[in-house]
């Protein structure tokens, strides 16, 4: 799939564009805070319904105006899809095929795309919560079901804990309210738990051959999810609904006293070992880099196993981050086989055919033009 129209107004520091794209790697060029990143932001949330660089969805809409809006013409290989997204400050639209969508759910998966900016190669060594909504956001592009089944739990997740506080500070003394949305917090977070393993797992398939190729063979990558629970692996979905009662069960008066709630899937984390070793204790920056970049190269091929069309990459501001040979590999990669957008400052001294080939832009002051 490809991008191949995008049309943006009152979209952050951009009053209005309309732009055509080739299915090949398109260069933006700018100098920092000129709108660069504004435009890979609007691709994503095209995509997604929500950004990777804030939770606010207010910041999207230009100062002054009332509202943003995001269009896109995607190529596939069935013929053409159209979307649209309209953000307000009432909430969001979203239009597929010129047809509102009921729920955001129902909207997201119609155009994939793999994001790989600076804050990734914080995947490694960066908090669990930047593990949690990279596997999150991963699995909701080939799974929209998942995506709404998470907003769900968030949801009764929010309840509980309002509730915790409220049983802590003997406001309320009647336990069975909590024990229903216990109940209702198991079957959603077991279900997660279970989606969670088997992405894992077809992201472990995919990302260590990568790693051991850019390691020059030397290294054997292994990734490992760790729920906040004691499941060691993949099990059927009634076995993980056992483990989270009998858990909730024995932490009860301790959740009581500390008005939250302990486990679930919103403490779960990733861990990764080379050659046994744990990465983000004793791995090298460089070590660290390599897994970060072949978990971004493996999600490109992990949706194309799913949905049989390869995602759209955006590299932003990630070239210059990467040493010579990591960059050259990446490069490589994605040479003749996914739609590329890639900001940066300079393309000067990358010795890249890919690049050379790439139709560049340039952005000044929130205006895009083809060079």
């Amino acid at each position: 799939m490809f991008l191949e129209e995008l049309t943006l107004k009152n979209y952050r520091n951009y009053e209005q564009g309309y732009w055509q794209f080739q299915n090949k790697v398109n260069v933006i060029l700018g100098e920092n805070a000129q709108g660069k990143t504004n435009i890979m932001e609007s691709i994503y949330v095209l995509s997604m319904a929500k950004s990777h660089r804030t939770t606010n969805d207010k910041d999207f809409i230009r100062w002054d105006e009332d509202y943003a809006k995001i269009e896109g013409k995607v190529g596939k290989k069935n013929g053409p899809i159209f979307l649209q997204l309209i953000i307000s400050k009432k909430g969001k639209k979203a239009k597929l095929n010129y047809i509102e969508q009921p729920k955001l759910s129902s909207y997201v998966g119609h155009m994939n795309v793999v994001m790989f900016a600076p804050e990734d190669l914080n995947l490694v060594k960066g908090s669990p919560q930047i593990r949690r909504r990279f596997i999150d956001m991963e699995i909701g592009q080939v799974s929209p079901v998942y995506m709404h089944e998470l907003a769900q739990y968030q949801k009764v997740l929010q309840q509980r804990n309002q509730y915790l506080k409220l049983l802590q500070s003997k406001k309320q003394t009647d336990e069975t309210f909590l024990d229903v949305l216990t109940q209702q917090l198991v079957e959603l977070a077991a279900k997660i738990t279970l989606k969670r393993y088997e992405f894992i797992e077809l992201l472990q398939t995919w990302a260590a051959p990568i790693h051991a190729e850019i390691s020059r063979g030397n290294e054997q990558l292994a990734i490992h999810y760790c729920p906040s629970i004691d499941v060691l692996d993949k099990q059927q979905l009634s076995r993980i609904v056992e483990v989270y009662n009998d858990k909730f069960a024995k932490i009860k008066q301790k959740e009581i006293e500390r008005g939250t709630t302990l486990i679930g899937p919103h403490r779960d984390d990733l861990s990764f070992t080379i050659n046994g070793k744990d990465v983000q204790t004793f791995g090298s920056q460089g070590q660290q880099r390599t897994t970060a970049l072949s978990l971004k190269l493996a999600e490109i091929d992990l949706i194309f196993s799913a949905i049989g069309e390869y995602p759209i990459l955006l590299l932003d501001d990630v070239l210059s981050e990467l040493d010579d040979f990591r960059q050259t590999h990446l490069l490589d990669a994605i040479q003749g086989k996914v739609q590329t957008f890639v900001t940066t400052t300079s393309i000067d001294g990358i010795e890249h055919r890919v690049i050379h080939d790439a139709d560049v832009y340039e952005v000044v002051s929130g205006q895009m033009r083809r060079r």
